[in-house]
């Protein structure tokens, strides 16, 4: 979804909003609600509702109150109370769909958790916030060396000032706890601000901070998911991946998320399985299964010493198979049920191309014998002519 500024006609190249990553509409940001109940007018005696959905840096949200009863829309820059000082952010959400997005993360309207707007963001406040922004990046470089030379494990992956310039929040990933009171004193005296270190996971560095996956799309923690369920490698082997490490884990270096998303689908189509740990009992001798295809519902099974030799049956083959060896009875053996799957393997080759030679693309090559037969004539005539004149 993106702006109309971002639109393209005739097949022009996108104009772009030029706002450098902080659209004006709020469209073409992470984790966008598209505010499909603002063409819709309150009923009458309804007031509307006063709290108010504001994005600051790399899509961190938050709920605040607007006591001015300012008027307020979509990508407006307003600056919002702060535990000192102020806050600069970007309006993202306004009207009743901000109490179904509170209702839905548990934010409560009541308590001293509660923050107000001041004001609309004046030229002035643009250009401190703008200042500051400006200094992270090579505030980030500073921090990161100086946590090197402390010998620290942990990993500084950003740096968000707060609006007014007052405060600069530190984020870092670490597997351990760490103890950096002095790494912090480092940073008071070289950056001269008040300083807060906030340790996020592994997977939360990745929402932050955004990128591409492997699937060519962007990252869904940094699009639109916001709940982080923990994955396992049960998963990889319930759908049948393999268990790579390298293909399996994200940019996080945790497990994809994605391998939850089908699971379900995967845990209810294995129902009608068998369990690959029980073995058939035939009268030529025990099976044991090698593979499982799940889409298909067939199984392959081998005998006990003729590992190369696999025999493909059923779901409800095998389960037939297993509810006779439960009564102490065995069939005769696999290939009368494998030989209803039997295959024909043999392929007619036909010619796709039609009647086209596959080399009629290529250039011609020059005839050779017209030049010759042409050279041959030049040199001849001269002579003719001679022969006349005597």
């Amino acid at each position: 979804m993106a702006c109309n500024s971002c639109s393209t006609e005739d097949g022009s190249p996108p104009k772009g909003c030029k706002n450098n990553g902080t659209c004006g509409t709020d469209s073409c940001n992470k984790l966008t609600v598209f505010d499909w109940l603002a063409n819709m007018s309150l009923p009458n005696g309804e007031k509307p509702f006063d709290w108010v959905e504001v994005r600051f840096k790399n899509g961190r949200k938050h709920y605040y109150k607007n006591t001015e009863n300012l008027t307020l829309s979509i990508g407006d820059v307003v600056a919002t109370q702060a535990q000192s000082g102020h806050d600069i952010g970007m309006v993202t959400l306004t009207g009743e769909l901000v109490r179904v997005q509170m209702k839905r993360k548990n934010f409560s309207q009541e308590g001293d958790e509660i923050l107000k707007i001041y004001r609309k963001a004046g030229q002035k406040d643009i250009d401190i916030w703008s200042d500051a922004r400006d200094k992270e990046e090579p505030m980030k470089v500073k921090a990161r060396q100086f946590a090197i030379d402390l010998k620290l494990a942990m990993k500084i992956s950003d740096i968000e000032f707060q609006g007014d310039a007052s405060k600069a929040t530190f984020y870092y990933t670490a597997e351990d706890r760490v103890d950096f009171r002095e790494l912090i004193k480092l940073f008071a005296k070289e950056f001269r601000t008040r300083i807060e270190m906030k340790q996020v996971g592994f997977r939360q560095e990745a929402s932050r901070l955004g990128g591409i996956g492997s699937c060519g799309r962007e990252l869904c923690c940094s699009t639109w998911l916001t709940d982080f369920r923990s994955v396992s490698t049960s998963a990889a082997r319930y759908q049948q991946l393999s268990l790579n490490p390298q293909k399996l884990a994200g940019q996080c270096g945790k497990l994809k998320c994605c391998l939850n998303y089908e699971l379900d689908t995967y845990l209810d189509a294995l129902k009608g399985f068998p369990k690959t740990e029980i073995k058939l009992q035939t009268e030529k001798g025990t099976a044991v299964c090698q593979k499982t295809d799940i889409f298909k519902g067939h199984m392959w099974y081998a005998y006990e010493g003729e590992w190369m030799n696999w025999h493909k049956i059923t779901t409800d083959q095998a389960n037939e198979i297993i509810s006779l060896n439960k009564k102490n009875k065995k069939v005769a053996s696999l290939e009368e049920y494998a030989s209803e799957l039997m295959e024909d393997t043999k392929t007619e080759f036909e010619n796709v191309v039609g009647q086209d030679s596959l080399t009629r693309f290529d250039s011609p090559k020059p005839n050779n014998k017209r030049k010759n037969k042409r050279n041959n004539k030049n040199k001849r005539k001269p002579q003719n002519a001679k022969n006349d004149a005597k």
